[in-house]
């Protein structure tokens, strides 16, 4: 008989929660390489984005809500990855897309309305991304609401810890009040207003390589409607975030075969077309041994 002492034993759900795996490690690499780039060129030494980062990554409380986020959505409800994976590929993704506006000469709400500063709408979409499915602890239904509720307290503890002064009230009710409109709006059910959550919206689009659909095609089951979704995300290969030649950010969606257009027209066309940086963005879709299609 094995007798488990739970005082001095982990659970072997709390080790789970624990470890991350070789793949969240690589995507948790780019994300600080990328923040570093934007502290050290483009915030004019201002390193709050970077002491959020590092925060975001060594937090067990956040580390937690994404695992459990995670085992909702695959082991309760059979859907794909909405954990700590995805969250941080959706922020990768928006510091890419922040990075080449901020290049490329284009202010972000907050600088365009001489509000904040470039370092603020890093730190809100920063917020925004890893914890834009927190609401997945929940249910899937409404989960961009759920999300804004249980992230709430998270984000304005957080902030507090780096501004406690009086006079960064306002930097802190700023940053987290666009960190909350990114959360709330990155399903593109709801209107948003700012280009930082416009961004947050297109980042989460962007996660539909084969890899991510992979899971989802594991589960055993009866063909259901959603099906499509899955088959056309394992058709595609890579999206690869770039500078662009008609707008500032390319999007290239490369795939396998014409069954992952309809991921594109599907899912990332919807939100980039509701997204208030629209504008900022041009689309393409790549079959494998065809002619680049241009959507937008």
């Amino acid at each position: 008989m094995f007798y488990f002492n739970l005082c001095n034993e982990k659970n072997i759900n709390e080790i789970r929660m624990e470890t991350k795996s070789p793949k969240e490690h690589i995507v948790e690499a780019e994300m600080l390489s990328l923040m570093e780039e934007i502290v050290s060129r483009h915030t004019e030494g201002d390193d709050l984005p970077l002491r959020l980062t590092e925060a975001l990554l060594n937090s067990p409380e956040l580390k937690a809500m994404q695992d459990y986020a995670n085992n909702v959505s695959i082991v309760r409800l059979g859907l794909n990855d909405h954990g700590p994976v995805h969250m941080k590929i959706v922020c990768v993704n928006a510091l890419k897309m922040l990075l080449i506006l901020n290049r490329n000469g284009v202010k972000t709400s907050l600088e365009k309305e001489k509000i904040g500063t470039f370092a603020d709408s890093v730190s809100a979409v920063l917020l925004s991304s890893v914890l834009h499915d927190s609401g997945m602890t929940i249910g899937r239904k409404d989960h961009e609401l759920y999300s804004g509720i249980v992230s709430y307290s998270f984000i304005d503890s957080l902030l507090k810890q780096f501004m406690t002064r009086e006079k960064d009230t306002m930097r802190r009710t700023m940053i987290r009040s666009l960190a909350m409109e990114g959360i709330l709006g990155h399903m593109g059910t709801r209107l948003v207003h700012s280009i930082e959550a416009g961004i947050v919206l297109i980042a989460d689009g962007c996660d539909m390589t084969k890899g991510r659909a992979r899971i989802t095609l594991e589960i055993p089951s009866k063909p259901t409607e959603g099906d499509i979704h899955k088959y056309s995300a394992n058709s595609i290969q890579k999206v690869i975030i770039s500078q662009g030649k008609h707008a500032p950010i390319r999007i290239d969606v490369l795939m396998k075969s014409e069954v992952g257009l309809f991921q594109v027209e599907a899912v990332l066309i919807p939100k980039i077309q509701s997204s208030p940086a629209k504008h900022l963005v041009e689309l393409y879709a790549v079959v494998e041994g065809q002619d680049e299609k241009r959507y937008i």
